[in-house]
């Protein structure tokens, strides 16, 4: 699997495994244990997904050196403050059965993030995380972040797709030194995207299906993508980008799928806010 450099040293997988919404232990299990076996290297889980501990034993099965596998989990909203993020790391690293987090993410801009970012600096210097990033911040909420701590983020995930393709959020990202990591990177399957015909027409030029060429799309901007399906021919799917190139002219075409806004969630909306908020995860 392709690797990108983050601004520490660090290697990260382009592309990984994501799962969102796999609730059942014993199916996340079986799917995470069915992308290691076809290669997927990046997993990603939350706090909030209330999955941790499945995944961690699909790779405690697995048979693949730690070392090789790269696990990233999040710090929930309700959790955040430089105390209570010890804790809730430590709760995660404990339903993960491992002894070290390779990426770190502060899940919702929300709360005291301050407190937790600071508790994250202190989790990567003392080597408990390889790497520490957020999720879901604006460009404005990054640069504040990155101005008032002397470790900056070295992973921003947010919402990015053919219909949302955040192109101030990534220049700000490129400047600050910031990865950009996609979730729903396959827009969810909104707006039918799997029929556009714009996709469809190059995905029938290169011989590959829509997805591929989003995904093929994401690498070709820079972007980490962890697409998820409980299907393994999909995942085989997914990962299979290798061995083609979209042209400038292809690459300007999708630009134009652009709407400039998320049709998913809209974190600059006091609802949003007051919703996120207001989730609990733990007594």
């Amino acid at each position: 699997m392709q690797q990108v450099m983050l601004s520490n040293g660090v290697g990260m997988p382009v592309l990984g495994y994501g799962v969102f919404q796999i609730t059942d232990a014993a199916e996340c299990e079986r799917c995470v244990g069915e992308a290691l076996a076809r290669g997927y290297r990046l997993l990603d889980t939350a706090a909030a997904y209330r999955n941790e501990q499945a995944v961690g034993a699909a790779v405690a099965c697995s048979g693949i050196a730690r070392s090789e596998v790269f696990v990233t989990t999040k710090l929930w909203v309700q959790d955040a403050g430089y105390d209570s993020t010890l804790r809730a790391f430590d709760a995660s690293l404990k339903r993960l059965g491992l002894d070290y987090i390779d990426l770190y993410l502060i899940h919702q801009p929300f709360g005291d993030y301050y407190g937790a970012w600071r508790a994250m600096e202190r989790l990567y210097r003392e080597g408990a995380v390889r790497a520490i990033g957020v999720s879901n911040f604006s460009p404005e909420r990054l640069v504040d972040l990155c101005m008032n701590h002397e470790i900056r983020p070295m992973v921003n995930q947010i919402e990015i797709h053919p219909f949302f393709q955040q192109q101030e959020a990534l220049t700000v990202m490129q400047k600050y030194g910031v990865q950009p990591e996609a979730w729903g990177p396959l827009s969810e399957a909104q707006r039918d995207i799997f029929h556009h015909k714009v996709l469809g027409q190059i995905a029938r030029r290169h011989g590959r299906t829509t997805a591929q060429v989003i995904l093929r799309w994401h690498y070709q901007r820079g972007v980490v993508t962890i697409p998820k399906t409980v299907r393994p021919e999909r995942m085989d799917e997914n990962r299979s980008i290798w061995d083609f190139s979209l042209t400038p002219k292809e690459m300007a075409a999708i630009a134009g799928m652009d709407i400039g806004h998320s049709e998913i969630i809209d974190h600059r909306c006091y609802a949003t806010a007051r919703q996120l908020n207001s989730v609990k995860i733990h007594a």
